[in-house]
């Protein structure tokens, strides 16, 4: 995916509203919790990958409150990107706070809302 993580959250926001509006009134609690679990795990992927080299990896998990030897493990792993993404340490350093705080609707949050009022 090209352009910066916004264009591409905006995108992925547009079709998962969309999406829900359309499908919403399904009873898929679980399903829209998986999904959104994936969708994480997936942009997590893509940040990581696009911090290509590792001492771009060592310094953006730096910036993100890793210390200093976890930040080694990931940024000097052979590991691919999906196995990665799905490490702890990745999970410390990008949040799905701040996946929303940069823009990323939550759909558990989004289906709740909108169709579990009772």
């Amino acid at each position: 995916m090209a352009g910066t993580f916004e264009e591409i959250a905006k995108r992925i926001n547009q079709t998962t509203v969309g999406w829900i509006n359309y499908y919403g009134i399904a009873n898929m609690k679980a399903f829209i919790k998986e999904t959104q679990g994936w969708l994480n795990h997936r942009l997590r992927q893509l940040i990581l990958k696009r911090w290509k080299k590792p001492k771009t990896k060592y310094a953006k998990l730096r910036q993100y409150g890793i210390d200093h030897d976890d930040a080694m493990k990931i940024a000097y792993s052979r590991k691919g990107y999906w196995r990665l993404s799905r490490n702890e340490i990745i999970h410390r350093a990008i949040t799905n706070e701040k996946l929303t705080k940069w823009g990323l609707k939550d759909i558990t949050q989004l289906y709740e809302l909108r169709y579990l009022r009772d």
